[in-house]
């Protein structure tokens, strides 16, 4: 596989496990009841970039980009890590 498409694939391929294990995350913590394990499961962290705006007098655009993760995402994201070391080796 060329290395500008391995790339691609491996960010994408991480950026998947981040997703479904921050799905996985809420959907158990919803299920759970109330309590210290509950808000484990639903207390996330967000990164954030921008918003940036570029002015070019004629046209103005504005992007942005933010990530709201919680364990389980993390742990999607080890998954994905350690399943694309076991695919490339």
């Amino acid at each position: 596989m060329p290395t500008r498409r391995k790339a691609g694939f491996i960010v994408f391929m991480v950026l998947l496990g981040g997703a479904i294990g921050t799905l996985l995350g809420k959907l158990i913590g919803l299920l759970m009841p109330a309590g210290v394990a509950r808000e484990f499961f639903l207390a996330n962290g967000t990164w954030a970039v921008g918003p940036l705006t570029l002015d070019a007098a004629v046209v103005k655009l504005t992007l942005g980009l933010s990530f709201d993760i919680n364990v389980i995402g993390l742990i999607g994201i080890g998954v994905a890590v350690y399943l694309l070391r076991w695919v490339f080796n």
